[in-house]
């Protein structure tokens, strides 16, 4: 078992799991942390607490100390710095007819990468656009062309259910989802019905779908022909939850068995 803080990133709307570094850490403390590529400020969203090293990408990137006054205003600074570095870029990408929407920037702490998100259907040639703003500000640029999915993360907005999007409160990785997931609840293959925000297939379909997968196990399948007390016959439907399914029985019609247990 490792000890493990999770901490928050607001400005990449990202939860990380990190080592305390022996640190003593409560939840709603401002911590510099390091990742991959930079240091970040964040707030622990989790105490301190064991987690299996099988669970983890090892080895984890460590909370460095307590955000101070001063770290706090230098962030500050960052964000207001990122937010003219923003515009910037676009006004620049306008002049050189570049097809991206770029929608996000941000600093890491130490100010060592300016970080910008963009979108395109195209592969775009940025390198002029990157030389222009490096020489402005002075930094490491880069340009991450991004997805739908993505934007949606980094946007926010409420689903279907009439709650903040997943990806943009808890989620940080995208799940693999697919058409059959929706198969598998017997939905109806509407894309208005089962497509998020973004336009791909809801993140949601995934949460559910080893309990449809489970529960229909000793079910018969729909269009199946079965034999049942009352003859044979085509299951026209099923029911998952009451363990339910209808069978069309050529002399009496459709007829409801319960599956025992």
């Amino acid at each position: 078992m490792i000890d493990v803080v999770a901490v928050s990133c607001d400005i990449l709307n990202n939860i990380y799991y990190l080592s305390p570094n022996g640190l003593d850490l409560k939840k709603g403390d401002s911590v510099i942390f390091e990742t991959d590529n930079g240091l970040l400020v964040g707030k622990v969203c989790k105490e301190v607490y064991q987690e299996k090293s099988n669970n983890l990408v090892l080895p984890l990137n460590k909370v460095l100390r307590l955000s101070s006054k001063d770290d706090l205003k230098k962030n500050e600074k960052n964000i207001h710095q990122a937010e003219k570095a923003l515009s910037d870029a676009k006004k620049i990408s306008k002049e050189l007819n570049l097809d991206m929407n770029i929608i996000d920037a941000y600093y890491y702490f130490d100010n060592s990468q300016l970080v910008f998100s963009f979108l395109s259907e195209n592969r775009v040639d940025f390198r002029e656009l990157a030389k222009k703003l490096a020489s402005k500000y002075k930094t490491r640029i880069e340009l991450r062309q991004i997805g739908v999915r993505d934007k949606a993360k980094k946007i926010g907005g409420l689903g279907p259910c009439g709650l903040f999007l997943c990806c943009n409160t808890f989620l940080n990785d995208f799940s693999s989802v697919s058409i059959n997931m929706a198969k598998n609840q017997m939905l109806a293959l509407n894309p208005s019905k089962i497509n998020g925000m973004c336009g791909r297939l809801l993140c949601c379909l995934g949460y559910e779908n080893e309990t449809y997968t489970a529960l229909k196990k000793d079910l018969p399948k729909v269009g199946l022909v079965t034999d049942t007390p009352l003859g044979m016959g085509k299951v026209v439907s099923i029911d998952v939850f009451r363990k339910k399914y209808s069978v069309d029985l050529k002399e009496k019609g459709i007829v409801t068995f319960e599956k025992e247990d």
